[in-house]
């Protein structure tokens, strides 16, 4: 596996991204508690927070939404937060891992390594053995 390492636009987006959920953090109901922000391959950053309920999104799919929205196509790099979490990052779930690989294969996700280390590594990386749609 491919390890990069953090840059400081990678500690910005983690920032940007603690930012969105300390504006919009739901403690009490449990709505908004993780932030996500995605980084675009033309310098552009979205952010977004997870939007829980019987059938919730992720922050991931609801700040990969906002950027697609947007016109974007092309992603760069993507992290999901909460200021409880070891180094305010979470990795991402399965359903998110097949969404990003299934969007952007190559996008680099940071995360924790096994020593407590932030890393970035491949969605690709991420979910091995990862479901390929067919088109017919």
């Amino acid at each position: 596996m491919e390890k990069y390492e953090l840059t400081d636009i990678d500690r910005k987006l983690i920032a940007i991204a603690l930012e969105c959920l300390n504006q919009n953090f739901d403690d009490h109901v449990y709505n908004h508690t993780v932030g996500c922000a995605i980084l675009c391959k033309n310098g552009n950053i979205y952010k977004g927070v997870n939007c829980d309920g019987i059938h919730g999104s992720c922050a991931e799919f609801i700040t990969m939404g906002i950027a697609i929205s947007a016109g974007e196509r092309e992603f760069d790099t993507i992290v999901a937060v909460h200021d409880k979490h070891l180094n305010n990052v979470i990795p991402p779930c399965g359903n998110c891992r097949q969404m990003l690989y299934e969007y952007c294969p190559d996008i680099k996700v940071i995360v924790n390594d096994e020593n407590g280390n932030l890393i970035k590594v491949t969605a690709r990386e991420l979910l091995p053995f990862a479901y390929i749609p067919v088109i017919c």
